[in-house]
């Protein structure tokens, strides 16, 4: 499924305009980057959290060239499986 999927399911369950189901998908995915940008952290009991991880710079190696590079610190968020779905998708 597709953030366009999402949006098509959602109209049809809810019996919205395809523009007012779209507005209520970009407001969480907007609130959830808005969090995730300012270190927070989301979390579906059951299904999903995300937290951001903090990972320091490193050598690495240009697959192309094979010439060593230095990779710069950086942020990035971490996906966590909810137990619960965890469970539903292996039966």
């Amino acid at each position: 499924m597709n953030k366009s999927d999402l949006i098509e399911a959602l109209s049809v369950k809810e019996n919205l305009t395809g523009k007012q189901a779209m507005e209520i998908v970009n407001l969480i995915f907007d609130g959830f980057s808005d969090t995730l940008k300012k270190g927070g952290g989301i979390e579906i009991r059951g299904f999903v959290s995300f937290r951001m991880r903090e990972y320091k710079s490193y050598s690495g190696r240009n697959p192309k060239t094979g010439k060593v590079i230095e990779v710069k610190p950086k942020r990035l968020p971490f996906f966590k499986v909810g137990r619960e779905l965890k469970k539903s998708v292996n039966g």
